[in-house]
């Protein structure tokens, strides 16, 4: 009977002491797993994490003497980014300025984002469509522009958009225009030279796409009779969204915060987020203004991608 009482406790240790192992194993994964990766939180934490948090924290700040901020806690910042105030009557009214540059911002990069797209989509597909040796030559040279620096690319624009470039002479040579156009320091200026900036961000995401395309099923459209137009609706494009979005946002989040294209091409009259934010920090020394314009961009690009993210989950749950 003892031989019997004692044989559940024997069975039962080694399965104790198995869970325990198991356990400890687990922890010690775990700790392994934290300690790979602390190095990356670290540098997360230094370079992205504090200068926001300090970013925050002088938005709620008072505008210092001379530069800097006055350690005040005040709402100044935040309320100025769309009010304005009258030095002779002391009262708040909208400050026109701040809404046409924000109006401005936006309109530019959306129309960036559609333009891209118009002409990023069919130059993926052609690339799509070459033989793979080709294919390499034409993603070199849709990259090679990558290869020098956005100021240099933006001052090979400006030898083609200007009064005495190369646009306005091949126009007045062909009688299209009498006089040359003033392109340079307009929104249309800016407008050309994020599309010539920026394209590449488009082409790119739409061919890796359009290459995992499987064109029997465009060929199977074609036998059911679909027009083009069909085709590119039903076909085509539901299968290279993927890529469409991704292309336009890598496309927008850059445009809207533009900085170095709009001071060359837009001069002083067509300024954008990047440029008023960049005044604030220097000209105008208003840095708790120029923190809460800073968050204020971010958070409109950060409302738009949730906004996305939240309507891709609500369509893969219904589907």
């Amino acid at each position: 009977m003892a031989e019997i009482g004692q044989s559940p406790l024997r069975a039962s240790t080694p399965i104790g002491i198995g869970a325990k192992a198991a356990i400890a194993a687990e922890k010690r994964e775990l700790k392994t797993r934290w300690l790979l990766v602390s190095p990356a939180m670290v540098i997360i934490g230094l370079a992205g994490v504090l200068p926001l948090s300090i970013i925050l924290f002088y938005s709620f700040m008072s505008p210092g003497p001379y530069a800097g901020v006055s350690f005040e806690p005040t709402l100044r910042a935040w309320v100025f980014l769309i009010l304005e105030e009258d030095l002779f009557e002391e009262t708040l009214g909208l400050n026109y300025a701040h809404i046409s540059i924000f109006s401005r911002s936006i309109g530019l990069a959306l129309g960036t984002t559609v333009l891209t797209l118009i002409v990023g989509f069919p130059t993926a597909y052609f690339i799509a469509t070459r033989p793979l040796r080709q294919r390499n030559f034409w993603l070199f040279m849709i990259s090679l522009p990558f290869w020098s620096n956005l100021l240099v690319r933006t001052f090979a624009i400006m030898m083609f958009i200007r009064e005495q470039g190369f646009v306005n002479h091949v126009l007045l040579y062909l009688g299209v225009i009498d006089k040359p156009l003033s392109i340079m320091f307009t929104p249309t200026a800016v407008w050309i030279g994020l599309v010539y900036a920026y394209l590449p961000l488009m082409v790119m995401p739409l061919y890796a796409s359009m290459e995992k395309l499987d064109f029997r099923l465009i060929e199977a459209a074609y036998d059911l009779y679909a027009s083009r137009w069909k085709v590119l609706q039903k076909v085509i494009i539901p299968l290279v969204k993927p890529g469409i979005v991704a292309g336009s946002i890598l496309v927008f989040i850059p445009s809207i915060g533009a900085y170095v294209t709009p001071k060359l091409l837009g001069g002083g009259k067509s300024l954008m987020l990047g440029n008023l934010i960049s005044n604030q920090f220097g000209t105008s020394r208003d840095w708790p203004l120029g923190s809460a314009l800073a968050l204020f961009l971010m958070a409109m690009v950060m409302i738009a991608l949730i906004v996305y993210v939240r309507n891709e989950s609500g369509k893969s749950a219904h589907g």
